[in-house]
């Protein structure tokens, strides 16, 4: 579970404040799995808070190397505080995939179905939007906010599911590629 592209959280041109050498370094959001990276920059490269940039196998323009897989909790403050808008914006991305997720999703056990483990989502909200797919598939966020008012932004409740998985341990992961992993 490769990461190819990611974005950029937060950038420290001079490295950590514990770092004697002062060591430029990257925090990363994968685009795939949401994997928490610090890359190392390339000499001279100059990257952008939300910047979508190549980690991939081959040769990559702006980063000398993936340092390691991070955990929420090892994020900088400014990491910390544009994860959601990066993640936001990867959903948007992606959207048809999202989508797809509403029109598939299949029980976990017999008393819990995927789309709970949205927030927001119980028991009467699971059988309308059962009950909407059934009729037609959804075919966009709007399409899904437009015959399902009650959950408001599906977008919104996306994203939110993605950050519940990067900073808390979870029992079923949907989006976001388990720690440790």
């Amino acid at each position: 579970m490769k990461e190819d592209y990611a974005l950029v959280l937060d950038y420290l041109p001079l490295g950590r404040p514990d770092d004697p050498k002062g060591t430029p370094i990257a925090q990363v959001v994968g685009t795939a799995h949401y994997t928490l990276l610090e890359v190392l920059p390339k000499p001279g490269a100059d990257l952008q808070i939300f910047e979508k940039t190549f980690i991939g196998k081959g040769e990559r323009p702006k980063i000398r190397k993936i340092l390691k897989r991070i955990s929420y909790d090892e994020l900088t403050s400014f990491a910390r505080s544009n994860l959601e808008e990066a993640i936001s914006r990867i959903v948007q991305e992606r959207e048809q995939e999202y989508v797809q997720f509403f029109n598939r999703a299949r029980p976990i056990t017999i008393r819990l179905h995927s789309l709970e483990l949205l927030p927001g989502i119980g028991k009467k909200l699971l059988f309308k939007i059962l009950e909407e797919r059934e009729k037609k598939p959804f075919e966009s966020f709007e399409d899904i906010k437009n015959r399902v008012p009650a959950l408001g932004d599906p977008k919104k409740v996306i994203v939110q599911r993605i950050l519940k998985e990067l900073s808390e341990p979870c029992k079923y992961y949907l989006f976001a590629r388990p720690p440790g992993r």
